[in-house]
């Protein structure tokens, strides 16, 4: 990982990013996994987030750092589709399955999947 550089505007405290929710830190490490595979190199991933953190910017985003790893998600989609290791309808039925998985879990219990067949 010593070609990875810290990103701009990423959280962070003196030990490394910082994450408000457990999905942050599961797209974070999806985005380490897939760059070290050989997926995609670092370059290419920084000049992605940054689109869409500018894109989100020209929309109104305040740019407050609480939505910066909903930009990060949506670089990540934008990444694997360009690079065909997924495609958009594959994505949104995941989405959509684990937003039904949401929904069919009771408050302060762990979502899973499964539970979007419920």
């Amino acid at each position: 990982m010593a070609e990875i550089n810290p990103l701009p505007f990423q959280p962070r405290d003196a030990e490394g990013p910082i994450f408000r929710e457990p999905w942050e830190a599961q797209a974070f490490g999806l985005v380490i996994a897939l760059h070290e595979q050989g997926q995609f190199t670092w370059p290419e991933w920084a000049d992605t987030l940054s689109r869409e953190i500018k894109a989100a910017q020209a929309e109104g985003d305040p740019d407050l750092g609480n939505t910066y790893y909903q930009h990060w998600l949506k670089a990540l989609e934008r990444l694997v589709t360009e690079k065909g290791l997924s495609q958009t309808p594959e994505i949104d039925e995941r989405k959509e399955r684990w937003r039904r998985a949401y929904l069919n879990t009771p408050h302060g219990q762990p979502i899973h999947l499964e539970a979007a067949e419920a």
